[in-house]
């Protein structure tokens, strides 16, 4: 099957005289991606969605929205039409419509590939900054995106009804107390200003650094949907706890994170506003990246047709079923 799906690949994006390699698998991956390069440059990322759960719409609206993006001068990596003038290809193997989508390659690298240290010279802060204004730039065009196609919406996926379905009954306290944060979740207002299309895996994986200039360029949109741009900082405000979790002292942990998110938001500020209002409400945010993360691990056992391990949600159900603070970082 995927011989057939590379050699139509090949063909439809002029990519014969390409060498394609396969990039390994990860947990949680949707996609089968290859790298395809001309003597290790002029570089693009292949994209083969197999899984199935999404329509040809869902990735019209995808590539519509990176289109957009990078049309309009935030950091992405665009998206590149086929010889068809298509941003969406598509295939039929072993009865099953498969997606394909060429992307540029996003200049520089992860910063996990260069062992989680920063550009040499440059201060952490610097790349914090970086990374709120890249978000901000990507929220800020979002306000005045009018899509011709339309992703779906945050409750269109977390939904009691789903969240019955995925969940197993003997997490009954672990569902009461996500039901309780949808509820909550209803209550947020969704005006333009705060609610949009959003990447929904804003993170350190998901963009390049050019540790030249201390760039980002953002790629992987394929989860984005429609939820409230606070989740993202909040999103951000997760994965920063890396920085500062071998600090002893809970307190300087809490001060640490203090200043890396006011730093991220301030880079956020510079492009986009985000209301004090709803800055007050980091806490229900943060549980709302703590049941993103919860399904997650539920969808990827139930793809690989495991049961899944109490250990991977432990601590972020801990959290929402003690109603524990900022994920328990500002405790002994």
């Amino acid at each position: 099957m995927l011989k057939k799906i590379l050699d139509f690949s090949k063909d439809v994006y002029n990519l014969n005289s390409y060498e394609i390699k396969q990039v390994s698998g990860y947990d949680g991956g949707r996609n089968i991606v290859y790298i395809c390069s001309q003597n290790g440059e002029n570089k693009y990322i292949l994209r083969v969605s197999i899984l199935g759960d999404k329509e040809e719409k869902d990735y019209l609206a995808e590539t519509e929205f990176v289109r957009y993006l990078a049309q309009n001068g935030a950091p992405v990596a665009d998206v590149i039409p086929s010889i068809n003038n298509k941003y969406v290809e598509c295939i039929e193997c072993d009865g099953k419509v498969i997606y394909i989508s060429l992307f540029a390659y996003a200049k520089g690298i992860l910063i996990s590939d260069n062992g989680y240290r920063y550009r040499e010279g440059a201060p952490l802060s610097e790349y914090f900054y970086n990374t709120g204004k890249t978000l901000g730039k990507i929220h800020k065009l979002s306000k005045q995106f009018s899509p011709t196609y339309r992703r779906g919406n945050y409750f269109d996926k977390y939904n009691e009804e789903y969240i019955n379905y995925l969940i197993p009954d003997t997490y009954d306290t672990l569902k009461t107390s996500i039901f309780e944060r949808l509820e909550a979740f209803h209550a947020l207002p969704i005006q333009e200003d705060c609610y949009g299309l959003v990447h929904f895996d804003f993170s350190d994986g998901n963009y390049h650094i050019d540790m030249e200039t201390g760039e980002l360029t953002v790629f992987d949109f394929d989860n984005c949907m429609y939820c409230w741009y606070m989740f993202e900082l909040a999103n951000l405000w997760t994965h920063g706890v890396g920085w500062y979790q071998f600090e002893i002292d809970a307190a300087k942990r809490m001060e640490g994170m203090d200043q890396y998110f006011a730093t991220i938001l301030e880079g956020y500020r510079s492009e986009t506003e985000v209301s004090d209002e709803l800055l007050n409400q980091l806490q229900l945010f943060i549980d709302m990246v703590l049941i993103e993360n919860i399904v997650d691990e539920f969808e990827c056992s139930a793809r690989e047709g495991e049961e899944l391990d109490y250990e991977d949600i432990e601590d972020a159900a801990e959290c929402l079923i003690e109603k524990i603070p900022y994920v328990g970082f500002g405790t002994e």
